[in-house]
């Protein structure tokens, strides 16, 4: 049997509408007084279609279809006086699929029925396929976008990346739309994790660098990679700012830029003593903050090689880390000594267990495990460059300084390299 929600406007009667749809067959599920309660009592009744009597129309009865029509679409039949040419336009508009003018006839009621149903049907089934179609779209969009992304990380053909596409929609059972956003989703927070790690790194790499101009060590060199360094924060920020998500991460991407803001204009004064502790305070403080930012992305964004990713990046971080305690202990001899070599001693251990992990997972390529190999020979370098500025002073310290400054770089090159490469990696597109 079919079911109806009845609702009136005026003071219009509603026994004889009532009446008469039971008598051609129809259960009339409730009858509300004002047109503001429909949307409520549809989703309550949830009613196979709705009958009005509306004597004279206004704005309320079409916003109301309208939220209807969202909310829970159903045929809608109006009975009504009004003949106003723009009222019939807004009614078709709003979704009224008969509006019916000058009352009814008790023998019309089926047929409007039918009428408003058959409608009903027809717009669903138009509207379907615009769904359809607008997902396909949609899907090709990504499709292609997903090509762009494998064509650019893997260094292959249109036909190829396609290929990749096809034999992983395959073998996940999944439409290629779906095997395309998730490989356009990975590499979203891949490139976000990527980049939110590279401040980690860059805010030790800063800090090291103005060590060596205040030690004196080629400072006209140093101060160009700083500057480059600072550059790379303000471009990482600027592209984290606009492509991450503000209600998501906003507040975490909101207190890195405020410290570096304040780390950026204290490293503009020449280097003196007296600046070393607020300085590698304020980096330590940029260093949490972009832990906490990176932490976030690889959480959220629900792809397990995205720990590899970070872990790589946080080698980076870690081999400047090293390299930026180990000039501490040189350049603020006495109390401070102690922790500088504590903070030394936990980064060689924290590099050690990551290098051991890195090594240690079964998914690599050959271009992997060579930049692997090249980490771990940069790394004892970087080690025995720091034993070496930790001698007594002599005629060859600022040598010697350099010497460990090069090798931190070398390293952080490698690192670099191999980031980019599980960045870019399959395991890393898909997931």
């Amino acid at each position: 049997m079919t079911s109806a929600l009845v609702f009136l406007e005026g003071s219009a009667s509603p026994q004889p509408l009532v009446n008469d749809l039971e008598a051609c067959g129809v259960q009339v599920l409730a009858v509300l007084d004002a047109g503001s309660k429909l949307v409520q009592g549809v989703v309550r009744h949830a009613p196979d279609l709705v009958v009005g009597n509306v004597p004279q129309a206004g704005d309320a009865l079409f916003e109301t279809i309208q939220t209807l029509v969202s909310v829970a679409p159903c045929p809608v039949i109006v009975f009504t006086t009004d003949s106003d040419a723009r009222h019939i336009e807004r009614a078709v508009a709003s979704g009224i699929h008969a509006w019916v003018v000058h009352g009814y006839g008790a023998q019309r009621l089926r047929p409007l029925m039918q009428l408003a149903q058959a409608r009903f049907k027809r717009e669903q089934a138009l509207l379907e396929e615009l769904r359809d179609v607008t997902t396909r779209f949609e899907e090709r969009k990504a499709v292609e976008r997903a090509k762009g992304i494998l064509m650019s990380a893997r260094q292959v053909s249109d036909e190829a990346a396609f290929e990749i596409l096809r034999t992983a929609s395959m073998h996940s059972n999944q439409r290629l739309g779906q095997v395309a956003q998730h490989i356009i989703q990975s590499a979203h927070f891949a490139e976000g994790v990527n980049r939110a790690g590279q401040l980690r790194m860059l805010s030790q790499r800063l800090v090291k660098h103005w060590l060596l101009r205040l030690a004196g060590v080629q400072a006209a060199r140093h101060q160009t990679l700083q500057a480059d360094s600072a550059q790379r924060i303000d471009a990482n920020l600027a592209l984290l700012g606009k492509n991450l998500s503000q209600p998501t991460f906003g507040d975490l991407l909101a207190q890195v830029v405020a410290t570096w803001k304040a780390l950026k204009k204290a490293l503009k004064a020449e280097p003196a003593l007296e600046q070393l502790a607020p300085i590698n305070a304020l980096a330590e403080r940029l260093l949490q903050d972009a832990d906490r930012l990176t932490a976030s992305l690889e959480s959220a964004g629900s792809v397990a090689p995205l720990r590899m990713l970070n872990m790589a990046g946080r080698q980076r971080m870690l081999s400047q880390r090293f390299a930026k305690a180990a000039l501490l202990g040189v350049l603020e001899p006495g109390e401070p000594q102690r922790q500088h070599l504590a903070d030394m001693e936990a980064a060689r251990q924290a590099f050690e267990q990551g290098l051991a992990y890195l090594n240690g997972l079964p998914l690599s390529t050959p271009e992997i495990r060579r930049t692997l190999e090249s980490a771990a020979q940069g790394w004892q370098e970087v080690v025995t460059g720091a034993d070496h500025v930790r001698r007594p002073a002599g005629r060859d310290r600022l040598l010697r300084l350099e010497g460990l400054a090069a090798a931190s770089e070398s390293l952080l090159d490698d690192f670099e390299q191999l980031s980019a490469q599980y960045e870019r990696s399959m395991q890393m597109l898909m997931g």
